[in-house]
């Protein structure tokens, strides 16, 4: 399977939302505590999530399909990473990841991810990769397609005048899950399913919001050909008409669906 976000790594790493530390605290609540503590992170990208978790587990495996990804991933949490802690970063789909032997997560954690994922085929697949007592979680916050601000609407609304009404994902256009992914984790091994969200409040500027859009695969660079240095400058001017001090303010929060075997 091709990424959807070759060549995109450098800018997820600097300019995708980091994961908040309250958020990883909760998460890792939802791991039974013992050691080793294992976490498997799928969809890892450039290892956000394996970042923010690496205080609570002590065994991380963290997997990708985009070999660029996890090399970035690579070389900004290797310094990282303790000394009491195993980190492994490898190249895989989802579908496809196998663990070593004997190799069972206490937390499953899938950010940002799951709508690109062979859903129901996933969650079968890691029936066997998770501990009996262990949790899958699957959580995201609304990316900029989604504008629930005048300023995010105006930059939406830039990209569709030069992509298309449509929004696109590579060379296709991205198709919406009609189910939620509760439901979805209820007709799963991991049926019982908790919900909770974590508000989150980011400040930007428009170099990060061009740099986050080059992050995306609705709008990465290589969707705009010849014609990309036009869009940027649009995207700072219509973005000047919205603050004269380059500062735009997003409220936003991160939805979180931890599943568990029922008891």
């Amino acid at each position: 399977m091709t990424s959807l976000f070759t060549g995109a790594s450098g800018y997820y790493r600097d300019y995708r939302p980091h994961i908040p530390g309250n958020l990883a605290a909760r998460l890792a609540t939802c791991a039974p505590d013992r050691q080793p503590r294992r976490l498997l992170d799928i969809g890892t990208g450039t290892g956000l999530v394996a970042e923010a978790l690496l205080p609570y587990f002590t065994d991380i495996i963290a997997s990708d399909n985009d070999p660029g990804m996890i090399a970035t991933a690579e070389q900004a949490l290797r310094p990282k990473v303790p000394a009491t802690t195993t980190l492994t970063l490898t190249i895989a789909a989802a579908e496809d990841f196998a663990p070593p032997a004997g190799w069972k997560a206490d937390l499953v954690t899938i950010c940002r991810a799951f709508h690109w994922l062979d859903q129901e085929a996933v969650l079968a697949r890691l029936d066997s990769q998770v501990a009996e007592d262990g949790a899958v979680a699957i959580f995201g916050d609304n990316s900029f397609w989604k504008a629930d601000s005048d300023w995010k609407a105006a930059v939406r609304q830039v990209i569709q005048d030069f992509l298309g009404e449509q929004r696109r994902a590579g060379t296709g256009t991205f198709q919406h899950h009609n189910r939620p992914y509760s439901e979805i984790m209820r007709e799963s091994p991991f049926s019982e399913v908790e919900e909770f969200t974590v508000p989150v409040t980011r400040t930007w500027n428009t170099t990060s919001i061009l740099g986050y859009l080059a992050s995306t695969s609705f709008a990465a660079p290589h969707l705009f050909g010849e014609r990309l240095h036009e869009f940027e400058t649009t995207v700072r001017d219509v973005l000047s008409g919205y603050s004269d001090t380059d500062t735009f303010h997003e409220d936003n929060a991160f939805l979180v669906r931890v599943g568990r075997r029922p008891a």
